[in-house]
């Protein structure tokens, strides 16, 4: 960062055709916060652009060109950051919760980590990998549902599921107006009254594995991510976290092609 005194001079003339694009949604993909947290800054007053404070969220910017300043502090772009995190089952999927209740953010308290976001969900009751970055196209490409990797999960169900239930899980149903279905499905291991599946989805719509099971009469007891493309959950120990090096990085979003 260089401090606002070095915001005096003349910008460039932009060049020609250069987009426009509302100041929140250009810090927000700056990776310096939230999107929703940028329009409070710009409320606030705490947002100049090219040496002049603006309050109006929409006001229109060139990310490249143009000179942003927070609290009169000019801005570049934050230091990207992969994590890893393995979500324990009980934590809320988003930053905060209307209903006070926890949330994954509490797995990254001390850490001195910049603001990040997570990349996709997983609901309160499910568990496993969940990633987080402060790079938004990369999570755009990760969360896509039609090139996004596909996703891995171990699910235990109340019930012994044989070949053809397991096949009607990869044919699908239609749900509320959804095409649900598997990518592929399988057996894992089966005690006496329950089993454990394995389940790859294409594309991650809301709640649904346990959408599709339930509409062939199972109950899901545990829900685990396993793998999110070529980056599995491994021995990463239940609400711990880790940072991605830059080849894990690169292959994932090179499967999210």
């Amino acid at each position: 960062m260089r401090h606002a005194s070095a915001m005096q001079r003349r910008s460039p003339p932009p060049p020609a055709g250069a987009p426009r694009h509302g100041v929140a949604r250009v810090l927000s993909k700056l990776g310096l916060c939230s999107r929703t947290q940028a329009a409070a800054w710009v409320r606030e007053g705490r947002v100049a652009v090219n040496g002049r404070v603006v309050r109006d969220p929409e006001h229109p910017v060139r990310q490249d060109h143009d000179r942003l300043a927070v609290d009169g502090r000019e801005l570049g772009a934050a230091e990207r950051v992969y994590l890893a995190l393995n979500k324990p089952r009980g934590l809320v999927t988003t930053a905060s919760d209307e209903r006070g209740r926890a949330t994954v953010y509490a797995c990254l308290e001390g850490a001195g980590l910049p603001w990040l976001a997570p990349v996709g969900r997983l609901d309160q009751a499910s568990e496993g990998l969940l990633l987080m970055s402060n790079d938004p196209a990369w999570a755009a490409g990760i969360t896509d549902p039609d090139t996004g990797p596909p996703k891995t999960y171990h699910v235990q169900v109340d019930a012994l599921p044989d070949a053809d239930l397991l096949a009607r899980l990869e044919a699908g149903i239609v749900d509320e107006g959804e095409r649900l279905s598997a990518r592929s499905a399988t057996l894992l291991r089966s005690g006496t009254r329950n089993a454990w599946l394995e389940i790859v989805l294409d594309e991650g719509r809301n709640r649904q594995i346990r959408r599709l099971l339930s509409a062939h009469g199972l109950e899901v007891l545990r829900l685990v991510r396993v793998a999110i493309g070529p980056l599995a959950l491994g021995e990463l120990g239940k609400g711990q976290w880790r940072r991605l090096d830059a080849a894990e990085v690169a292959a994932l979003g090179r499967a999210a092609g």
